[in-house]
């Protein structure tokens, strides 16, 4: 492409990390060129990015918010989207170059899946659509060839040191996390803490799942079946050790005792520049690091009592296919409960313990096989499946708004 813009689609446009990217592409003047921006309800700040970055497509899933705003994208003279189904084919379109995965859940599945078949470059930060999609996505990467790039700034920061050595000399790899608001309560505080403590994350500032997810852990579990799958490294090479300043983002342990670390500020816009970038680094949007100035960094042991749920992770890898599917189904749909105040905190960490240590009790149209994918659609199956196992584990417990 030489100095000519890079055309973007930017899934998941009005979220925290569509944001950022946008951030990204504002500091850099005739580099990127967003094409397409999709969201799913936000028209509002949907509208307020077309008029800024004047895209050629907007998409807008939910149909309430298609009514109200398309007279304003009309008026811009932007073609707008109204159904889900369209994401597959503004990902797959011609004139886009890079797609930018920032949707959240599983519904970032098939756009990916098209844009890898149309031979698009993948920028990703939607892990749930790795971890249900696993060596299926995978599978198709390596067949296409295409480059698929992290944008979480933990992955990003293994590939990064990876590039320093042969897969065979690797170790181990090494994620961190901040620990969260919870780094230091005890079992018995944890056991009462209120939705407004759930969201108040000491470090990052994220989408609210992605929020309750670091604060139960589960956003690392989450993270390091990414890491298996995408440096296609087996459970037991892959550690977590808590970092509450967030310095340190990833490290990757060599054979020979060397250990290579990615360190910055914790702002997600490194991470995302360097995935448009790279190889290249161009001076950004984050500020350098000092630290003499930040003095400490501390690394700890995740406690398991603090932290039950990261153990999953580990028992979804040594397991079949799906199980990283039920994993991610069960916890997404207990999330989204605890966000809409049907369930607590303490409710929140039994039941997605309790629902995937039950998850060879599963019934219905689907069951669980140990053959592989062979589409797409078997997996969204088995998603389904255990969204309505998480669903009726609500109703079981007699929980408030379970009915």
């Amino acid at each position: 492409m030489g100095r000519d813009a890079k055309n973007l689609c930017l899934l998941g446009s009005t979220g925290s990390i569509g944001w950022t990217t946008l951030r990204v592409v504002r500091a850099h003047p005739g580099r990127f060129k967003p094409l397409v921006l999709a969201a799913r309800s936000r028209g509002d700040v949907l509208l307020e990015q077309a008029k800024e970055f004047k895209p050629k497509t907007c998409v807008l899933t939910d149909q309430d918010a298609v009514i109200k705003y398309c007279g304003d994208f009309n008026a811009l003279g932007i073609e707008i989207l109204a159904e889900a189904d369209s994401l597959p084919a503004v990902a797959a379109h011609k004139e886009v170059d890079s797609v930018v995965c920032a949707m959240s859940g599983v519904a970032g599945l098939a756009p990916m899946e098209s844009a890898i078949r149309a031979g698009k470059e993948i920028l990703f930060a939607n892990k749930e659509a790795l971890v249900v999609g696993g060596e299926y996505i995978m599978r198709l990467v390596r067949d296409s060839g295409v480059r698929f790039l992290p944008i979480d700034s933990e992955h990003s920061a293994i590939y990064q040191c990876l590039l320093a050595g042969r897969r065979g000399e690797v170790s181990s790899i090494t994620l961190t996390a901040s620990g969260g608001p919870f780094l230091h309560s005890s079992p018995d505080q944890m056991s009462s803490v209120t939705k407004e403590q759930v969201m108040a994350h000491p470090t990052w500032e994220m989408g609210p799942e992605v929020t309750v997810n670091s604060a139960t852990m589960m956003n690392k579990a989450l993270e390091v079946i990414e890491a298996h799958f995408l440096f296609g490294l087996p459970p037991e090479k892959i550690r977590v050790v808590i970092h509450p300043q967030s310095i340190v983002h990833g490290l990757v342990e060599f054979t020979d005792g060397s250990v290579l670390a990615q360190l910055s500020r914790p702002d997600m816009a490194l991470a995302v520049q360097y995935a448009l970038t790279a190889p290249e680094r161009l001076a950004g949007v984050v500020e350098a690091l000092d630290l003499a100035a930040i003095g400490t960094l501390e690394f700890l042991e995740p406690d398991e009592q603090r932290f039950p749920l990261l153990r999953l992770s580990y028992e979804a890898l040594g397991g079949e296919w799906w199980e990283p599917v039920a994993l991610n189904a069960i916890n997404e749909t207990l999330v989204r409960a605890f966000l809409a105040d049907q369930i607590d905190f303490e409710a929140l960490l039994k039941l997605i313990a309790d629902c995937f240590g039950r998850r060879n009790e599963i019934t219905g149209e689907w069951s669980p096989s140990a053959k592989e994918p062979e589409c797409l659609d078997d997996i969204l199956q088995a998603d389904t499946a255990f969204r309505n196992f998480a669903l009726s584990s609500i109703k079981r417990h007699g929980l408030r708004g379970a009915e």
